[in-house]
Order: structure tokens, then sequence, then C-alpha cells
């Protein structure tokens, strides 16, 4: 080799590989730097589409939340669908899930169990709304009527309606609000101020939606109400007194077999059954949480039938135009 040529060869041969070197350099640079904004841009996407996860007690709860907040909410069902909301306990599992709420939307009105809950969110998680979802609701009491028959009463029958349209002697609240579709209103009200507290960004959101369920409620209360029009008979007969805010609605007389909720006695049974006698009933409705065999013993007294009406059921107005269908075809 020409010893002339020998450091051109070196000079090239460092100059290739300082070139090469500084190239790899700015790749590897601008990797990094499109790695980290693609991971920053990932972040604020995902942060801008997490769902607002609302904790509710019952199904129907459930419905109004989904329906105000949309594909923007996530709803946790404490009580989940069949269970006895006066003996459910949940898992860890669910207690879990229930504890990352943002939002606990209550019933409000006489349901033990929600203290536990409320006290559990206060240890858990102080920054949980608590909505109460009965705030502005008219509230009445479980019926604690007597079935007795008075001596030398000629008019039994209408007395005894009086006395029930009245709620003589009642004592404890009834916490099933969500019967009424006017009560169901003031509910979907609630948990949209407190979802556009927890949320204003999306408050015209919220708005647009709740606006949109409020007549579809509106809408429900008038196809019952023209169900139950010219109806001369309007009594009904149910084991569980879940629909007493619904008959007052609808100038209904709701007949309970238990008292204030509670199992009656051998002696008001028999009551309940003359009484059943006597208005020809031949329904009793109950619930599905519930045992059925009582309701069953007392239909088999009066030569009736025993039809299961589901107040907790998760489709409200589905289910409230199919319940207001049964009770208009077996008014007494």
């Amino acid at each position: 080799m020409n010893l002339k040529i020998l450091p051109l060869l070196v000079l090239l041969t460092v100059g290739l590989s300082l070139f090469a070197s500084g190239c790899t350099g700015q790749d590897d640079s601008q990797i990094n730097e499109n790695e980290s904004e693609s991971t920053v841009q990932d972040v604020e996407v995902s942060g801008s589409n997490e769902s607002v996860i609302v904790a509710v007690s019952i199904v129907p709860q459930a419905e109004f939340v989904e329906k105000v907040g949309g594909d923007k909410v996530k709803t946790v069902v404490i009580i989940p669908p069949g269970a006895d909301p006066h003996t459910y306990e949940p898992s860890p599992k669910e207690m879990g899930e229930v504890s990352k709420a943002s939002m606990y939307v209550t019933v409000g009105v006489d349901m033990p169990f929600e203290e536990v809950w409320i006290n559990r969110f206060k240890s858990i998680n102080t920054g949980t709304l608590i909505v109460n979802s009965s705030n502005g609701i008219e509230l009445r009491k479980l019926a604690a009527h007597d079935h007795h028959e008075e001596e030398g009463a000629e008019e039994h029958s209408e007395e005894h309606t009086e006395e029930l349209e009245a709620g003589n002697e009642e004592t404890e609240l009834d916490p099933h609000i969500w019967t009424s579709p006017s009560n169901a209103k003031i509910m979907v009200e609630n948990i949209y101020e407190g979802l556009a507290k927890i949320d204003p960004e999306n408050k015209t959101y919220y708005t647009q939606n709740r606006d949109t369920y409020l007549k579809e409620l509106d809408a429900l209360d008038s196809r019952i109400r023209e169900k139950l029009e010219g109806k001369e008979k309007r009594n009904f007969m149910v084991y569980h007194p879940s629909w007493g805010y619904f008959a007052a609605d609808y100038n209904l007389t709701m007949i309970p077999v238990e008292i204030e909720g509670k199992e009656p006695s051998a002696q008001d049974l028999a009551k309940v059954i003359s009484l059943a006698k006597e208005k020809q009933v031949k329904v009793i409705f109950v619930q599905p949480q519930f045992s059925t065999e009582s309701a069953k013993s007392v239909a088999k007294e009066i030569g009736g039938e025993v039809v299961a009406v589901d107040p907790l059921a998760k489709d409200y107005v589905a289910n409230m135009d199919n319940v207001s269908d049964i009770f208009a075809r077996n008014l007494v």
C-alpha cells in the first residue's frame, strides 16, 4: 500500500465513524422524545375519558344515574338485582368496588343499611359526595291499619277503605319512594345536582340528559293515568307494602297483608283473608325478593293467585308500564 494514502484512509474512517455515531444519537433522541409525547397524550386521553363512579343503594337509582350521566358515569349497586334490601350483606370485593365511588346516592328513608354505608364512606373515602335522593319528596308512612271489623258497623267495607286511605295509626316511614313517577322526577333532579357538583365540566351534558329523561317520566305518568282513568274499583292487595306512593299518586287503595312491613300475626292474617273475600280479591301482588309462602296461603284461602310485580326492576319506565297494566286489570 502507498504510505502517502494511509493517513487519508485513517482520516476518512474516523470521519465516517463520527458521522454514524452522530446520526445514531440523533435518532435515539428523537425516538425517546416521541415516546415521551405519546405517553403524555395517552395519560391525558385516559384522564379525560375516566368515568365518574357513582354508588347507589338500589337498582332503579342506577337507571336514574345512567340516564343523567350517560357515558360519563359508571354505577355500582350496593343491593344487586334479586337481593332482599333488608337482609343483604355485601362481600369484601363488592365493598372494595363501592369504596371507589365519588358519589353515593341514598334512598334516604328508613333503610338502616344506608347509615352503615355512609359511615364506611366517611372512614374510607372522605371525598365521597352523599346525595339523599328523597330530598324534596313528601314522605308517607307504612300502613299500620287494623283489619278489625267493628261491631254494629253496617257499612264496614266503606269505613275500612276510608281507614286505609287515611293511613290510620301509621308509624314507620315508607322507603319505596321511587314507585311514584313524580317522586322519580325529584330523585333524578337530586342526582343531576350531585353530578353537576362533582363534575362541573360536563354540567351542560348532564342538563340535556336530565331534561330528556324527565320528559320520558312525564309521558309515563300520562300513560298510567290514562290506563286507570274511569276505573270505579280502585283497590289492590299486596303482601309487602311497596306501592304506597304509587297508590297515592293515582288515587288507589293499597291493602297490604304485612303490617308496617312486618309479618302479620295469625289473627291479623285471618282478618286479611276475611277482607279479601269481602272485596272479592283474586290476586295478591308479591315482590320477587321476598318469600311468597304466606301470600300463597292467603291466595289459597280466597281462591286467588299470587302475581309478582317487582318495584326493584332495572328498566324503570318499561317496568312501571308493565306494573300499571297489571294493576289496572286487577283492581277490585
